[in-house]
């Protein structure tokens, strides 16, 4: 502690020697007032060309640019200055070791921002761009050992490996960037992959997660062997990390075999029409731990993939893509049942969904209390648009064919009879008398 109070001493000392040089506080000055005149003319310049730039319709990549480049136009217009303001001290042969110094750190930090939009995620972009720019600023400072050095000296050793805060630092930096590039390289292969032609739906699902599961796998070692950590340290944590996966991750780790089990048996796919339960809709995508489901409401349920594998699942699509659709209806005992069948096929051939190739058939099921009772049977193709609205308009066309042939649909009645006379007493006799 004393060696470090002391070198820290020294370089106060230094620091504070070359600060009070004419030299430094010239160029201090020039600094300073660059930026303010950087940033009053931004201030001005930017809505200006905004203004232009929401002009450019058709364009998205360079739209999406030129935004980037607008919110850095003060950085900017910054290095334009100090560029110039460098190659005049120079040309004067005067000293410029801190307009140098500061042009590469704005340079930078304006190249390490811009690169940092590519991560999608903001609150790790701005990570990116703090912790990058520190790192290069202290290399182009020179410091970057001194600053080592310290950070080194702050930890304790465990056995043959010294656990400090440089190494855990180095450790969080490297763990990022390595699950960064396998999550990105694991995303641009799964999106080539979805586009291809030549196989199917949960195939394709299935070799993206296999794809992204051992580029994780791949970058985990990759960070082990970079952070030079003996695997033989990560034993020690084995046997609670696996009584935290019997106990606490039980669930997690079924439905990720269930998810790996229905897309090696196919019996799901993206686009299928299923009910589960009481849930009716069409499977939006099938993920590792659940499968989205859309319904005809909009609504999306994320339904576990164990449920896919312990319950009854109903695949309208599994095998084939038509669906049989039953309506049941009566007709008045005084209607043809022959007419009734053929007219209610006729009326449920006219209905767009209702598929032509496969001709809908009218059975009578009963004689019932009040009417004959029919069975209409019909083909569709798409029951992921609904089962209610194909079946509405069905009997909608069924009503307006019976009204023109004149069949009546029945409703129930109840005669009573009574076997002993009853007397009626009271007003309603009196009226009944006259």
């Amino acid at each position: 502690m004393e060696e470090l109070t002391t070198k820290a001493i020294a370089a106060g000392q230094l620091v504070l020697a070359y600060v009070n040089q004419p030299a430094f506080i010239s160029q201090t000055v020039i600094i300073v007032a660059l930026f303010a005149m950087a940033y009053g003319l931004t201030w001005w310049a930017a809505p200006r060309l905004e203004a232009r730039a929401r002009q450019i319709e058709g364009w998205p990549a360079i739209l999406r640019l030129i935004v980037i480049l607008l919110r850095r136009l003060v950085w900017i217009i910054y290095l334009g200055f100090l560029t110039i303001a460098f190659i005049l001290v120079q040309s004067v042969g005067a000293r410029s070791q801190l307009l140098s110094t500061v042009l590469l750190l704005a340079l930078a930090w304006l190249v390490i921002s811009t690169v940092s939009q590519v991560i999608r995620s903001r609150a790790l972009g701005r990570v990116f761009a703090v912790v990058g720019w520190i790192y290069v600023a202290a290399t182009i400072l020179g410091i970057t050992e001194n600053i080592a050095t310290v950070l080194d000296g702050l930890g304790f050793q465990i056995g043959n490996f010294r656990l400090s805060l440089l190494w855990f630092l180095k450790a969080v930096l490297f763990l990022g960037i390595v699950f960064w590039l396998a999550f990105s390289i694991g995303d641009f292969l799964d999106q080539r992959i979805q586009r291809s032609r030549e196989l199917t739906p949960s195939l394709r699902v299935l070799t993206g997660k296999i794809l992204r599961i051992a580029l994780i796998v791949v970058g985990a070692l990759v960070w082990l062997s970079v952070i030079g950590l003996d695997v033989t340290v990560i034993t020690v944590f084995s046997g609670a990390i696996g009584i935290g996966v019997g106990f606490g991750l039980q669930k997690v780790v079924s439905n990720l075999f269930s998810g790996i089990i229905i897309l090696l048996d196919r019996s799901i796919k993206p686009g299928d029409t299923i009910t589960v339960g009481e849930t009716f809709g069409w499977i939006r995508e099938l993920r590792a731990r659940f499968v989205s489901v859309v319904t005809r409401d909009g609504r999306e349920y994320l339904i576990p993939n164990e449920d896919f594998i312990t319950h009854e699942v109903i695949n309208w699509s599994y095998s084939d893509e038509l669906v049989r659709i039953d309506v049941a209806f009566g007709a008045s005992y005084d209607a043809d049942p022959h007419k009734v069948s053929a007219i209610a096929i006729e009326a449920a051939g006219t209905v767009k969904r209702v598929v032509e190739t496969q001709k809908p058939v009218c059975w009578l099921t009963a004689f019932g209390d009040s009417s004959l009772e029919f069975l209409l049977r019909f083909w569709i193709r798409d029951p992921q648009n609904g089962l209610t609205n194909v079946r509405g308009a069905v009997l909608l066309s069924l009503w307006d064919a019976f009204r023109e042939n004149n069949i009546r649909i029945p409703y129930p009645h109840r005669e009573v009879i009574m076997k002993t006379p009853v007397e009626i007493t009271g007003p309603m006799a009196a009226d009944r008398a006259l």
